[in-house]
């Protein structure tokens, strides 16, 4: 079994998104100085807890024919 992110390292993602509005993953972990799959570890142990979210900003938008137009 994986070893776990350590409580610190989720504090210091934590205290970061909490300074910004959104960050991809490498933003994080350059920002707080740390190997980026460590920083994928915590922020999915912290999405599953429920502190943070994805978002999904960067995808596709369908809308009816001609809507977007007029």
């Amino acid at each position: 079994m994986p070893e776990a992110a350590s409580e610190e390292l989720k504090e210091k993602v934590l205290e970061y998104l909490g300074t910004i509005s959104k960050a991809k993953n490498r933003e994080v972990a350059k920002a707080i100085g740390v190997e980026k799959k460590e920083v994928d570890k915590a922020i999915n142990e912290l999405a599953n807890e429920d502190k943070i979210e994805f978002l999904y900003l960067g995808t596709s938008y369908v809308t009816l024919k001609g809507k977007a137009e007029g």
